[in-house]
């Protein structure tokens, strides 16, 4: 006799928008005014980590659609041009999705070599957009602060990887 065993099935609720409204709110929170001691908090480009566990866990229509909301929302928060950073989570995901076949069931050390390579390309299109679109190019000091912080969320997006990853065995 067989013993039933529990399947969980994994819907666009769990993995999508739960944490886009985490990262909504993180995001909030960040671009808060707060100084202690002299010192500002920290920005760090949350959904860059969406941008990156997304594509790993299962190709979707939804994801990129709420990935350029999750940039139109950070472009208001940092007063940056309307798309900028939703044309560069967009670049992220579209190069993680066509590298999906070699990324899956990678080693953590092979993920965040690529994590990195991402944010690095994410912050060199951003950069390069800002550098036209504006009349003085932004400050590499400050993109450095940014970029450091936002490498630093690699573990969030393991996480998620690794938690959804084989939530539904009709997407391997």
């Amino acid at each position: 006799m067989r013993r039933p065993v529990a399947v969980r099935v994994v819907g666009p609720m769990q993995w999508i928008v739960y944490p886009a409204l985490i990262t909504v709110a993180a995001a909030i929170v960040l671009q808060t005014p707060v100084e202690l001691f002299g010192l500002h908090l920290p920005e760090p480009v949350i959904p860059m980590v969406l941008a990156f566990a997304w594509p790993l866990i299962r190709p979707s229509v939804l994801a990129p659609l709420m990935l350029m909301a999750l940039g139109l929302l950070l472009d208001v928060l940092t007063y940056s041009p309307l798309g900028l950073w939703g044309l560069t989570f967009l670049a992220i995901y579209s190069v993680v999705l066509a590298s999906r076949s070699f990324l899956a069931g990678q080693d953590t050390a092979v993920l965040f070599v690529w994590y990195a390579a991402c944010c690095l390309l994410a912050f060199v299109l951003a950069y390069l957009v800002m550098a036209v679109i504006a009349p003085t190019p932004a400050s590499l000091i400050s993109v450095v602060l940014q970029f450091v912080p936002t490498l630093l969320l690699f573990p969030f997006a393991h996480r998620l990887i690794e938690r959804f990853e084989d939530g539904d065995v009709r997407f391997r």
